[in-house]
């Protein structure tokens, strides 16, 4: 069916892309709607965009028609991921809840879950931020310490939650809670869904050292959730946890492989090759430094073959297949790719790489400057690139522990 949907979709496309759209993808951090209620669109052109997408289903288009979703097989999946980047549309909508949240309550959610929350998923009105990290509780995850304790139809869960992206602008929260001391520490967690306006909940923004930050703590004082935005069981919170695990490390590597070389999270604005006959010089076409054409070409030739990489994922992700222990592989190359091509740009740059400010310095450098600290966390959140090497070790290549 698929020279039939191309046609439709093309056709759709042309009537319905809103035209201040076009052409304008984008690739910096943080880009993109990410809806909720306290979203603000920055031109009508977007919010027309969402609604349109959303009402064909096309923000989500390879989940059920029935969860709001556009029921489209992976073939015709991959025709209108072509069709947009061929008009450089930015996407309608992005988000944890598409990306994490969504694919684990098509896997794990009941029916209930799945018709409460996916449609507002992709509608755009609810947003969504992961509660999994703890003060002492980061890379050793299952040492998490969040209680819940039943009391009737409600748990009650006092603790706190750090780095938790974006939870000063969002709707709900999905954590991890500790129901039971009892057994091994990946026992007795549960995976609950948590409304952000529940009292109790409180959200405190943290900077980082680039100078701006997504992340908060989350703190949650005798937070009453029902015991029915339990996903899956009870005290088996942390099987949903690892399956949920491998689609945000599928995510994260994702971010660094948008066609122009530079990640969601990476170098912004010149490619390497720009920055490089800006501030080293050409002769007769080339770059007078020959060893640093060979390190950029390799950059280059490395991101290729990443991208293809993440590709085959993506296929078989859409074909149904859960990303597994691969998104480990993917999120360990695709950070410590970016950090690379993060310390090249500063290199190439130089001295005009330090500045804080663009009072003495270009914005190139400061963008540079900022970018390359920004990229120091990358092999620290998501799982630490040494937590990720382990599961590559065991799961993949089978070694003896």
């Amino acid at each position: 069916m698929s020279r039939e949907f191309e046609a439709e979709a093309r056709a759709w496309l042309a009537e319905n892309a809103p035209a201040d759209l076009v052409g304008t993808r984008a690739a910096s951090e943080g880009a993109g709607v990410w809806g909720g209620s306290r979203w603000t669109f920055g031109s009508d052109a977007e919010k027309v965009w969402l609604e349109r997408m959303a009402a064909k289903g096309w923000t989500a288009p390879a989940w059920p028609v029935e969860y709001g979703g556009g029921g489209l097989d992976v073939e015709d999946v991959e025709t209108l991921d072509r069709l947009l980047r061929e008009l450089q549309m930015p996407p309608p909508l992005v988000g944890f809840g598409l990306t994490m949240l969504g694919p684990t309550l098509l896997r794990f959610g009941n029916e209930q879950q799945k018709q409460t929350h996916l449609p507002r998923v992709c509608r755009g009105v609810v947003r969504w931020c992961q509660g999994y990290s703890e003060p002492d509780a980061g890379s050793d995850l299952a040492s998490l310490q969040m209680k819940a304790v039943r009391d009737g139809d409600d748990f009650v869960v006092s603790g706190t939650k750090v780095w938790t992206s974006y939870a000063d602008q969002s709707d709900w929260i999905f954590v991890l809670v500790r129901t039971s001391s009892e057994g091994r520490k990946q026992e007795g967690i549960t995976f609950l869904l948590v409304d952000m306006s529940s009292p109790g909940v409180s959200v405190s923004p943290i900077r980082l050292i680039s100078g701006k930050s997504p992340f908060c703590e989350t703190h949650f004082d005798e937070v009453r959730v029902p015991v029915q935005n339990v996903v899956h069981e009870i005290g088996k919170g942390w099987t949903v946890a690892k399956a949920l695990l491998e689609h945000e490390r599928s995510m994260i590597a994702d971010t660094f492989v948008v066609g122009d070389s530079r990640g969601e999270e990476g170098v912004e604005g010149d490619s390497l090759a720009q920055l490089a006959t800006a501030h080293v010089g050409v002769r007769e076409g080339r770059l007078v430094d020959g060893a640093l054409r060979d390190e950029i070409a390799l950059n280059e030739m490395q991101h290729r073959a990443f991208e293809l990489t993440v590709q085959r994922g993506e296929r078989a992700a859409k074909d149904g297949t859960a990303p597994g222990s691969m998104s480990s592989m993917y999120k360990v190359y695709g950070t410590e790719l970016n950090q690379r091509r993060c310390d090249l740009a500063a290199r190439i740059l130089g001295p005009s790489a330090i500045g804080w400010e663009a009072s003495g310095f270009s914005e190139a450098g400061v963008q540079v400057g900022r970018d390359w600290l920004r990229s120091r966390g990358n092999t620290i959140e998501g799982g630490t690139s040494e937590v990720q090497l382990n599961v590559i070790a065991r799961q993949i290549l089978e070694l003896p522990s």
